[in-house]
C-alpha cells in the first residue's frame, strides 16, 4: 500500500511504525474472511481492510479522529484473526493500538462513553475495586430494565451469582519445592483474582508438583492490557512499568526461567512489552520480560507432563489472544490429550467468542451474537465440558451454556493428582 506521510510526520516513532505496517498491506482482502465483525455486520469498514483505510487517512492527514472512524475502530475486537490469515504479515495489532491512542488524545467522546470507559479503567485492573463493583452490580440487577443504556445492562449481567473469597496464594510469596528443577514467576492477573481464584491455585499446585519453584512477585499488578486497548497509553505504561520492575527484581535476585501467564489476554500484552517500551529507559528490561513470558501451556509442554487417562470429552475453545496473539495453538490440546481427555474442537475455531477484554461491556449487541455462535459450535460437538485458557472467554461462554467451563490448567492439575475442579460438581 502506498503511503504519503511527510518526513516530519515520520520522525514520530508511532507514525514511523504505522507507515511500515501500512506499506506491508496489499489490500488483498483475505482478512475479511476471518474477521468476526465483518461476518456479523457485513460492512467493509468493519473489516481489517476497511479499518486500515480509515486509519491511514486519519494518520496521513494528521487530523483528529472523527465519529465515523471511532465507530468502526471501537467495533474491532482486536481478536487478531486477521494477523493469522494475512499472507503479507501486516501487524494489525500495533496499527490499531496506535489508532486507539490517537483517538483517545484527539476525539471527545459523548459524556456516557467517557464515564463508562473511565469507570472501567479505574475498576477492573484493581481486584479489590472490581470485587466490590461486582457485589454492587448484583444488588442492581433487579433494576436492569430501568437502565437506559445497553452497556449498563451488560455490566449488571456480568456479575456472577457467587464470588469466591480472595485466595491467600495470590499474595506476594514464594512456593518453594524440595528438588527445584526451575524457578518461575506467576502473573496472577487482576480480574481473574476476583472472578475465579481456582485458576491460580491450580497453576501453583501443578507447577510445584512438577518441581517448579513459583514466586508471586511483590509489586506486580495489572498487565496494562485493558487501558492499552482503550488507547490510554499513560495508564498502560504505568501498569506495565510496575510489572517490569517487579519481574526484573526476581530476575536479578534468584533468577527466573520463565514468567508464567495463565490469562492469555495478559500474555499477549506482556509479550509485547518490548515494543511498548521501545526507546524508553526501560526498553532493555521490557524486552527481557517479554522474552521470559510464556503461557502456562507453553511452559508445561516444554517441561513435560505424566500421562493419565481422564476419559472425559472436552471441547477446547482457543482464546484469540492465545491462538492469534501468541500463536500458541497445539500445546493446550496436546497436553489435554496426554492427560487422557478426548479433545474436540468447534467449527470455525479461529472466530472470537465476543469477550475481548471489555468488548462485551462496550459492544454488547455484537458480543452477544458472537457468543451465541460460539456456544452453538461448541455444544454441537457433544462435550461433557468446555476448556479454555482465558478468564474472559470462560465468563463469556459460561454465560451462554449449561456446560461447565474450566480452565485448561485446572484439568491438567486434576489429571496429575490435584483436586477435581469445583465447576465439575
Amino acid at each position: 500500500m502506498q503511503t504519503f506521510f511527510t518526513p516530519e510526520q515520520l520522525r514520530d516513532p508511532g507514525i514511523e511504525r504505522a507507515n511500515q505496517i501500512l506499506r506491508s498491506c496489499v489490500h488483498c482482502g483475505m482478512c475479511t474472511a476471518t474477521c468476526p465483525t465483518y461476518q456479523v455486520l457485513g460492512d467493509e469498514l468493519d473489516s481489517p481492510r476497511g479499518r486500515i483505510y480509515l486509519i491511514k487517512d486519519m494518520l496521513e492527514q494528521g487530523r483528529p479522529a472523527d465519529a465515523r472512524t471511532v465507530t468502526h475502530i471501537d467495533r474491532c475486537l482486536s481478536c487478531l484473526a486477521c494477523m493469522t490469515t494475512c499472507p503479507s504479515g501486516v501487524h494489525y495489532m500495533h496499527l490499531v493500538d496506535h489508532a486507539r491512542a490517537h483517538i483517545e488524545t484527539t476525539y471527545r467522546r459523548p459524556l456516557m462513553d467517557r464515564l463508562l470507559r473511565r469507570v472501567l479503567a479505574l475498576v477492573i485492573p484493581y481486584p479489590g475495586r472490581f470485587r466490590l463493583s461486582l457485589r454492587l452490580a448484583r444488588l442492581g440487577r433487579p433494576f436492569k430494565r430501568l437502565m437506559p443504556d445497553a452497556r449498563l445492562r451488560a455490566m449488571l449481567d456480568m456479575a456472577p451469582a457467587r464470588l469466591p473469597p480472595p485466595s491467600p496464594n495470590d499474595r506476594p510469596q514464594t512456593f518453594a519445592v524440595p528438588d527445584r528443577k526451575k524457578r518461575v514467576a506467576l502473573m496472577t492477573g487482576c480480574a481473574q483474582k476476583a472472578l475465579d481464584t481456582d485458576i491460580n491455585d491450580a497453576t501453583i499446585r501443578l507447577l510445584t508438583r512438577l518441581g517448579v519453584e513459583t514466586v508471586v512477585p511483590k509489586g506486580m499488578g495489572c498487565c496494562g492490557a485493558l487501558t492499552h486497548h482503550m488507547g490510554r497509553e499513560a495508564d498502560a505504561q504505568a501498569s506495565a512499568g510496575r510489572n517490569i520492575r517487579a519481574f526484573m527484581a526476581e530476575v536479578l535476585g534468584e533468577g527466573l526461567d520463565a514468567i508464567i501467564i495463565n490469562t492469555s489476554g495478559c500474555g499477549t500484552t506482556v509479550k509485547d512489552y518490548g515494543h511498548m517500551f521501545r526507546g524508553d529507559p526501560l526498553a532493555a528490561d521490557a524486552a527481557k520480560v517479554s522474552a521470559l513470558a510464556k503461557d502456562v501451556t507453553e511452559f508445561l509442554d516444554e517441561l513435560g507432563l505424566p500421562e493419565a487417562d481422564m476419559g472425559l470429552r472436552v471441547a477446547y475453545h482457543a482464546a484469540c489472544s492465545l491462538q492469534h496473539g501468541q500463536k500458541v495453538t497445539n500445546a493446550p490440546k496436546a497436553l489435554l490429550r496426554r492427560a487422557g481427555f478426548e479433545v474436540v474442537e468447534p467449527a470455525d475455531p479461529h472466530l472470537c467468542c465476543g469477550s475481548a477484554g471489555t468488548y462485551n461491556l462496550m459492544q454488547p449487541e455484537i458480543s452477544a451474537e458472537l457468543k451465541t455462535r460460539k456456544v452453538a459450535t461448541l455444544e454441537a460437538q457433544g462435550p461433557e465440558l468446555i476448556a479454555a485458557g482465558n478468564i474472559g472467554c470462560m465468563v463469556q461462554i459460561g454465560s451462554g451454556t449449561a456446560l461447565p467451563v474450566v480452565h485448561t490448567v485446572e484439568l491438567l492439575d486434576w489429571a496429575t493428582g490435584g483436586p477435581k475442579p469445583a465447576k465439575l460438581g
